[in-house]
């Protein structure tokens, strides 16, 4: 059998949809995000315009000086699996802070947020003999990943859809455990998720709620608990997901809950008993960058104002800026090929980096820029980036709106 030709002919076809990744090259500058120095074609420094960290904290000067103070300390790696010779005091601290943040009784670390979903999510499952989970049609790749390996009945539910919900789960025998998870805030659309009225559902029906704070923890709430916070509604979700790559720079996933429960996902759950734990220089910056956002919410209103103006800047320029209630600002260009082709013009004419986002990330036809505004991205460089955006746009011949 020609293994290397199966591999090859895997390749071909995602290149014949026009939808093969090419990495850029780029090396961070610390203290100056946005910029990037550039490795590949285009100028040598660069503006991001599509990073996760969403409020620059991997450049936070304490976050930076609590993760070498943590090498120096205790050294660059963690010495094994949390079970053998792995916990640190800082995965302590940095668990109690967590839970913290969402009022929970306990917390938990995993190695990244695609892992605290699949393992939680499959975990809990098995511990409920006959568990039917209640599933978000538009959930994160990693949450379908858990409710697969859990291995019991799963029922879709259309995307934030209550009514649709609540009719799955009166047709479900009453007395099964039930589970409903989704997402706070969905990362591609910028939509936000009705928890309250999923919790009122859960309450009702039974139920308990796993809900995905990824793409809002430190961005929403008054401490930057997530929209949970903002919405008053924490304390009713079972168990709340987050992860430390994002908002708060560093990396890292977690799940808040019950004593009882955490304690049952740390026992049972082999995404995180058989697996290195995190280092001490990321779980000291983790620490860090938690507790500063807890305290400066001035970073959170700030980012939303920036989102806001672009969106309003991007359409006032007849860009077709995707509907979004959150900081997530997508542009709809509607073709892998062209997706592409803009953002590799705006790389080497312009030093501006942006993903083209296409297919399985979102669905054929529906092929986006996505763009993420900083606190740090000012009206100049928003200013650049519209005007680089429009020129872009004339080269592969994609119509603007009309702007009244």
């Amino acid at each position: 059998m020609n293994y290397e030709k199966i591999f090859k002919t895997a390749v071909e076809q995602v290149r014949d949809e026009g939808r093969y990744r090419v990495f850029a090259d780029l090396e961070r500058i610390a203290g100056e995000f946005p910029y990037a120095r550039n490795h590949g074609p285009g100028p040598d420094r660069i503006v991001g315009w599509c990073s996760n960290d969403y409020l620059g904290q991997g450049q936070n000067p304490e976050v930076i000086e609590a993760a070498c103070q943590a090498a120096r300390k205790m050294g660059a790696g963690s010495g094994g699996t949390r079970n053998i010779s792995g916990t640190h005091h800082l995965h302590v601290l940095l668990e109690k802070s967590l839970a913290d943040l969402h009022g929970k009784e306990a917390a938990l670390l995993f190695t990244s947020g695609y892992v605290s979903n699949s393992a939680t999510l499959s975990t809990v499952a098995k511990l409920l003999p006959g568990c039917i989970i209640f599933s978000d049609a538009l959930n994160h790749a990693s949450m379908i990943d858990g409710i697969r390996q859990a291995g019991c009945e799963r029922r879709i539910w259309r995307h934030n859809d209550l009514a649709h919900l609540e009719e799955l789960l009166a047709a479900a025998e009453p007395g099964r455990p039930k589970m409903v998870a989704f997402e706070s805030v969905y990362s591609m659309d910028g939509d936000v998720a009705p928890i309250a009225g999923i919790c009122d559902l859960a309450e009702r029906y039974g139920a308990m709620t796993y809900l995905d704070e990824v793409h809002a923890v430190g961005l929403y709430g008054k401490r930057g608990g997530g929209i949970s916070e903002r919405d008053g509604v924490a304390g009713r979700v079972t168990i709340i997901e987050g992860t430390l790559a994002k908002a708060f720079g560093c990396m890292g996933g977690y799940i808040t809950g019950s004593s009882a429960l955490v304690d049952a996902v740390r026992s049972h759950a082999a995404g995180f008993i058989f697996t290195t734990s995190l280092p001490p220089a990321v779980a000291g910056a983790a620490l860090a960058s938690v507790e500063y956002l807890k305290v400066h919410d001035e970073l959170r209103q700030r980012h939303q104002e920036r989102a806001a103006t672009l969106k309003k800047r991007l359409t006032a320029a007849g860009l077709p800026v995707m509907p979004s209630e959150t900081h997530i600002v997508p542009v709809l260009v509607g073709c892998p090929v062209r997706a592409k082709a803009i953002t590799d013009d705006l790389m080497v004419t312009h030093g501006i980096y942006v993903q083209p986002i296409n297919y399985p990330t979102v669905p054929k036809g529906t092929e986006r820029l996505r763009l993420t505004p900083s606190p740090f991205h000012d009206d100049i460089l928003m200013g650049n980036l519209v005007e680089a955006l429009l020129a872009s746009w004339a080269k592969v011949d994609l119509p603007l709106r009309n702007v009244a």
